[in-house]
């Protein structure tokens, strides 16, 4: 089971036009008004025309080149290379689109664990926040929230919920004051469990978030396997009925990574056009059973075929009109700095390519 947070309105201060950019800062672009100064040392680079980065003059045309292109930019003329794709037409934005926020969930093989041991909370993300991120997808161990001694109807541990909410909601409470920006993820991922009996689980939490009281939140239903399995694996059968919803406020939620097996563990991508391929049976189920859609997790290593893969999905998913967000795996501070598709700041490796080039043009 996760519980999510997402942002749908978030108040700026715009900094003075003299301010310098940081290394891998957005120094320009379409539709762009920020700083377009970099720090000394780094240039303001064209990586596709939605995002020009500060980057190293040595970082610049490390992206395997489909097309080259010389742009004037606020610094000079600079030379960049840029993936296959870099438009996107007739495309309607996200509601929801950020990143998953991975450490309460860690440590799994300990229960209950020790804060900072064995499990953290991630800190406020003024960095995606900043960038204009709107969505977080903070998963937790439902044995550390309810203790398996007592079962799901035992006590909640107010430790654990202290923690949680001293992290996160604490934070945000001033800012947002209502609950209404709350999502709930019925569960991450279902495996084992026979997709009928799954369809009835969902169901069954579903009717139970609406009894208590939460009635203005979505809920994001799920079942095991990819979202290019969710029609054979027999997923898109049992949903097709659709969970019942009294406030119609439900989405279908999947995953989708891009290697030979599509379990995320490869920073290899099958090709340039897998992301697209891999969802075009799952976009065509959303739409025969109109139905809303949500990509809970997808991730991919940062290589020009990968970033073209990407971008190539959610510029399918945006021009479908049944997909409503997505969010990149993973952020979080325990993640190695080895980890390909880690997006922690500053220094994950998905952020000096896949967010410039394939995330921040969804916006």
């Amino acid at each position: 089971m996760k519980y999510l947070l997402a942002l749908t309105f978030l108040a700026v201060a715009v900094s003075p036009a003299v301010a310098t950019v940081a290394e891998f800062g957005q120094c320009g672009g379409q539709e762009y008004t920020g700083d377009t100064v970099c720090i000394t040392g780094t240039v303001c680079t064209v990586l596709n025309p939605f995002f020009f980065q500060c980057l190293l003059p040595s970082s610049t045309g490390t992206v395997a080149p489909t097309t080259t292109t010389t742009v004037g930019t606020p610094t000079g003329s600079t030379t960049s290379t840029a993936p296959g794709a870099t438009t996107c037409a007739n495309r309607t934005k996200f509601k929801f689109f950020g990143v998953n926020q991975s450490g309460a969930e860690f440590g799994n093989n300990v229960i209950p664990g020790t804060w900072g041991k064995d499990f953290t909370f991630p800190a406020p993300r003024c960095f995606f926040v900043g960038k204009g991120f709107n969505f977080f997808r903070v998963p937790f161990q439902l044995e550390r929230m309810v203790s398996p001694t007592t079962g799901l109807a035992g006590p909640l541990s107010s430790a654990y919920l202290a923690n949680y909410t001293s992290t996160f909601w604490t934070n945000l409470a001033g800012q947002f004051k209502s609950n209404s920006r709350v999502i709930f993820d019925v569960m991450n991922e279902p495996n084992g469990i026979a997709a009928t009996t799954v369809f009835s689980l969902n169901q069954a939490a579903v009717n139970g978030i609406r009894a208590s009281g939460a009635t203005t939140q979505m809920i994001l239903v799920e079942a095991f396997t990819g979202a290019w399995t969710w029609v054979s694996s027999g997923n898109g059968a049992a949903f097709a009925g659709g969970i019942k919803d009294p406030n119609n406020n439900v989405a279908i939620q999947m995953h989708q990574y891009l290697d030979s097996d599509g379990s995320g563990t490869n920073p290899t991508c099958v090709s340039s056009t897998i992301g697209a391929e891999r969802l075009a049976n799952a976009t065509a189920w959303l739409q025969q059973n109109n139905m809303k859609g949500f990509l809970g997790e997808i991730g991919a290593g940062s290589n020009s075929a990968c970033i073209s893969a990407v971008f190539g999905a959610f510029c399918q998913m945006q021009q479908s009109g049944v997909w409503i967000g997505a969010s990149w795996w993973a952020a979080g501070p325990w993640w190695p700095a080895t980890y390909f598709t880690s997006i922690e700041p500053p220094n994950g490796l998905s952020i000096p390519q896949i967010l410039p080039q394939a995330l921040m043009p969804f916006l």
